[in-house]
């Protein structure tokens, strides 16, 4: 009963400010973060949904922005991107919400040394940190947690955050939830109820936050949750989304 309970979604007003999580929410989880498939009923899908929401509908991802926009296509819409350290509010301006600067081309070259004995794991650079993906390699995570853990003493600006099969370092003192809050304070965000949702550990605090603005969270796919509602997969929020623009 619980489980049909939380299955069973509100409707979305056309007032809400909508955010949306991209990896395991919009788009499955792919092998490698390149190869995730973004088809155009998804484009046209974020498009008509920023109408519905009179432009009240950001994108909020642990990717960087410039990767969002690359994958996206035509998105003219609002990005967080990095664990909420860069915001776009449109496309070609990107500004630096949090994080200090740092020598990052020597984090990445750190990772790839550590990384390059073991051809299963993959490093994802970032803009502002770095990532250590083990899924082609599930054996070999301690292996990333022990590189990972040695990485962060050694950048103590940075912070661990465990993703699915994979660790990354992100800037300290940011997260998926203070973006959510700064958009909140902007138009056209700024007095509207809340709604999230994500898939990941990363997505939890900006859950939590969003019900105690009011507002609602989904949950997509299995796993403990802050969350009072739950989807199966990026499939069925497809779904939940596209009953509201017919």
């Amino acid at each position: 009963m619980e489980r049909r309970r939380r299955m069973t979604l509100p409707h979305l007003p056309p007032d809400a400010a909508l955010f949306l999580d991209f990896d395991g929410c919009l788009v499955e989880i792919a092998p490698r973060p390149d190869a995730v498939v973004v088809t155009q009923a998804l484009r046209d899908r974020l498009a008509a949904l920023t109408r519905r929401q009179g432009g009240a509908v950001a994108l909020i991802s642990g990717r960087d922005v410039a990767d969002l926009r690359g994958h996206l296509g035509g998105f003219e819409g609002i990005i967080a991107g990095s664990h909420g350290s860069e915001l776009s509010l449109s496309p070609g301006r990107i500004e630096l919400l949090h994080g200090a600067a740092f020598d990052v081309a020597a984090l990445h070259a750190a990772a790839h040394d550590r990384a390059g004995p073991h051809p299963g794991l993959l490093v994802e650079e970032k803009p502002h940190g770095v990532a250590l993906h083990y899924r082609d390699a599930p054996d070999l995570r301690g292996y990333v947690e022990a590189v990972m853990d040695d990485l962060a003493r050694a950048h103590p600006h940075l912070m661990l955050q465990p993703a699915k099969m994979a660790l990354e370092l992100r800037p300290a003192g940011v997260g998926k939830d203070s973006a959510m809050a700064h958009l909140m304070g902007l138009p056209p965000f700024a007095g509207r109820m809340p709604v999230f949702a994500g898939d990941d550990t990363t997505d939890e605090p900006a859950m939590a936050e969003v019900q105690s603005r009011g507002g609602f969270a989904i949950k997509i796919g299995d796993g403990p949750t802050a969350a009072a509602h739950r989807l199966p997969d990026p499939a069925a929020l497809a779904a939940w989304l596209d009953a509201h623009l017919t």
